[in-house]
């Protein structure tokens, strides 16, 4: 074996890396539904999770979003902040702890959100396309399992 052959062998293959992978699917999937909450709305990523966190859950503080969202609590308050000038949602301090705000969206918010989530819901369709059924439910399932990993 020349020492080019080793080379190759001992190689680390980038494109073979799952969360290489996984991170660039991710964002090749994700491009297209930025669009459409960033052209419409403004929105940044950050912002359009805490919008459905809160179209999904309703009124929740932004402590338990950047749990569930696993998101880091500076991001959420800037989104927070964000959404509120936008009249997306209210903020509204907790009587036991003046550290907490509960976090509801206004008629606006709400607007925004069934609007954006029959766009998602017409892309996830678009992309589980790609796949036959089982293929979907098995991507749906290893990527939900990967998610969970911690």
């Amino acid at each position: 074996m020349t020492k080019t052959d080793t080379a190759k062998n001992d190689a680390f293959d980038l494109q073979d890396f799952l969360p290489y992978l996984l991170n660039r699917a991710a964002e090749e999937s994700s491009l297209e539904f930025q669009r459409a909450y960033k052209d419409r709305y403004g929105m940044l990523r950050t912002e359009w999770r805490v919008l459905f966190h809160l179209g999904n859950y309703g009124e929740i503080t932004a402590k338990e979003i950047g749990e569930r969202a696993r998101i880091h609590k500076t991001k959420i308050s800037r989104a927070v902040s964000k959404l509120e000038l936008r009249r997306f949602l209210t903020r509204t301090p907790s009587e036991r702890d003046r550290r907490v705000e509960h976090l509801k969206l206004t008629p606006a918010g709400k607007a925004a959100y069934r609007e954006l989530c029959g766009i998602a819901r017409q892309y996830d369709a678009k992309l589980a396309a790609m796949f036959d059924e089982d293929e979907a439910a098995l991507l749906r399932k290893m990527l939900q399992k990967l998610a969970e990993m911690r």
